[in-house]
């Protein structure tokens, strides 16, 4: 799970993609130019591939502000994520890589 706490990427993510992964689930987060606002992009996919060459049908994202306390949303949605679909996660983790 992700420590809300030791979670402050905000800084990183304004210049670079910021990843990484929980037992099974990938995710990055990223900044993105929207219409109106910069937002954080945050997606989550199953192990084992890279984002690039994981199918887009695999893939969960949500928007979030670029502040602090979006980023304090993206940690939540993650552990939420990652508890809800845990045996998806886990699942991710017994398949070969092909």
């Amino acid at each position: 799970m992700i420590n809300k706490e030791t979670f402050h990427p905000l800084n990183y993510i304004k210049k670079e993609e910021y990843s990484g992964s929980m037992d099974g689930m990938r995710y990055m987060l990223k900044r993105v130019k929207t219409e109106n606002d910069d937002v954080i992009r945050v997606t989550i996919w199953p192990e084992p591939y890279g984002i690039n060459k994981t199918p887009d049908d695999q893939k969960q994202s949500i928007d979030v502000p670029l502040t602090n306390e979006g980023v304090e949303t993206a940690a939540d949605w993650l552990n939420e994520q990652y508890e809800k679909q845990e045996e998806r996660w886990k699942e991710s983790l017994r398949k070969p890589l092909v």
